[in-house]
């Protein structure tokens, strides 16, 4: 399993994206990069880091099988492995909130970016980009986020939380294909505010209260809204406020 350590990169997930093009790369290879320049969240948004203090990191997953069309299995096996290294580092009151940041003390510590690069019939490869605030302390202008030495009061070293990581990964990809239902159901345990009422913002800026009872397989957000009526969310159709 290769591990790339790069000094400053536009995006970890551009460079592994096209080494993979150009060349024979391992599964489970990882570029690590002490800045990212370009850094990418989800559906496009920007992922701010501090240089040399967070993990940077993205993963070549190959040939990811999945039944049934449902995908976003994957998205949660990545989430989960994130909150299973959390949890083993003794990092307190960790939750994923959908669709795609972990929490900790109820704010953000880290961000995922999964890009399918490669799809076959019932098969495709990944590249999981993962942003984790290990190390920084100054979040200025940032109220939501947070890192794990703010939490804790102890250093991290980027490299071996990024193993960690991987071996995560690659422990609970094999639970996928043996127990994709095991995982959802350790998901739902972990979903920030589940069963909890919510402020929501909808895309046209209307805010309401909810309450979240569950993501479908399809990675729609179930939400129960005042009237007991059930509305499902697409990601980018509506934001949790906190």
């Amino acid at each position: 399993m290769p591990l790339i350590k790069l000094d400053a990169i536009d995006s970890t997930n551009d460079f592994l994206k096209q080494l993979f093009k150009e060349s024979a790369v391992e599964d489970y290879t990882i570029v690590l990069a002490n800045e990212q320049t370009k850094g990418k969240g989800q559906m496009g948004a920007k992922w701010i880091s501090e240089p040399g203090k967070n993990l940077t990191m993205s993963i070549l997953v190959k040939h990811v099988h999945f039944k049934n069309q449902n995908i976003y299995d994957f998205n949660i096996t990545v989430a989960l492995s994130v909150i299973k290294v959390l949890k083993n580092i003794q990092i307190p009151n960790v939750a994923i909130k959908w669709p795609n940041d972990i929490m900790a003390d109820s704010k953000k510590v880290a961000g995922i970016l999964i890009e399918n690069i490669v799809k076959t019939e019932g098969c495709f490869t990944a590249i999981v980009g993962i942003g984790l605030n290990l190390n920084q302390t100054n979040f200025e202008n940032l109220p939501q986020a947070s890192s794990l030495k703010c939490i804790t009061g102890k250093t991290y070293e980027l490299e071996e939380i990024a193993l960690l990581l991987k071996d995560s990964l690659e422990a609970n990809r094999l639970t996928l294909n043996q127990d994709a239902d095991l995982l959802w159901s350790a998901y739902h345990e972990n979903l920030y505010k589940k069963d909890y009422p919510s402020p929501f913002e909808d895309k046209n800026g209307n805010r309401f209260m909810g309450i979240i009872k569950k993501v479908t397989r399809d990675g729609k957000l179930e939400v129960l809204l005042n009237d007991d009526s059930l509305t499902h969310f697409e990601v980018k159709e509506v934001k949790m406020l906190y």
